[in-house]
């Protein structure tokens, strides 16, 4: 296994890492947050929260596998060379495990909280079904021969696909809806935020190692910085420039009426 040859690139990278795993990490909370004062998910797509997770499960297998096992490891090294460092930091592992509770508790708001009339679409639950069953079906594929790189990295696969498409049914409501009320803008900018690091950080390893093998040996974790970065700004256009929020008139602010609360829109 390679070695860092300079410390100071090697510090950079753990410092640019963890930075990464707290943006992306802390990102999750303001949805929490948001759904939690408001006593509703109105606003907030079910296709993404359900796609977000089965995203994050396929990314925390992948990581933990990589990062735990030897033998895998060294069918890694096999592959790719043993003067090469596997693609998977600590802290990949420790985000994508905090990442999977909190999309589960995301869910978990989502049936205990006001949501109006939406439900989890028939594409999206057929799209899991799928994508699960895939899975299990490659495992006993892999089984015989014990091809467990071979497993996880369709598993770094999926991911992609999961963060490729995931995005779209939020954007596409924002689009519908005309407003990102109950759609949490802070946490597009951690999730930016995030992605910069995240490929920043790939791109301190090949830096010290002279090699970018590390790029396309995990294109999962490529692919992943690329897509979030661009759907993201995507997400800022809609808030900040076609649908920025709207400030109450004078006129409602001196008087005693309430205001309605545009959370409770319909979809």
């Amino acid at each position: 296994m390679a070695s860092w040859n300079s410390i100071p690139l090697e510090i950079l990278y753990e410092i640019v890492g963890w930075i990464t795993f707290a943006s992306w990490s802390i990102s999750f909370y303001p949805q929490l947050l948001l759904n939690f004062k408001r006593k509703s998910v109105v606003g907030l797509n079910f296709d993404f929260a359900l796609l977000n997770f089965t995203k994050h499960s396929s990314y925390m297998i992948y990581n933990v596998c990589l990062y735990f096992s030897p033998f895998i490891q060294k069918q890694y090294f096999d592959l790719y060379g043993d003067k090469e460092m596997i693609p998977v930091a600590a802290n990949d592992v420790a985000f994508s495990i905090h990442a999977v509770c909190m999309t589960a508790f995301t869910l978990f708001q989502i049936c205990i909280y006001e949501r109006g009339t939406q439900k989890v679409s028939r594409c999206a639950t057929g799209l899991v079904i799928l994508v699960w069953g895939f899975g299990a079906t490659c495992f006993f594929i892999a089984l015989p021969t014990h091809s467990w790189l071979w497993l996880i990295t369709l598993f770094n696969s999926i991911q992609v696909c999961m963060t490729c498409v995931k995005y779209i049914p939020q954007a596409k409501m924002n689009f519908t809806r005309k407003s990102t009320v109950g759609w949490s803008i802070e946490n597009i900018l951690l999730d930016f935020t995030g992605g910069v690091s995240n490929y920043l950080q790939m791109v301190v390893q090949s830096i010290d190692q002279g090699s970018w093998v590390n790029f396309y040996g995990n294109i999962g974790k490529t692919l992943l910085s690329l897509v979030t970065i661009f759907f993201d700004l995507i997400f800022m256009f809609q808030h900040y420039v076609l649908y920025p929020p709207k400030k109450p008139s004078k006129c409602l602010e001196e008087s005693n009426e309430p205001l309605i609360d545009p959370s409770h829109e319909s979809i």
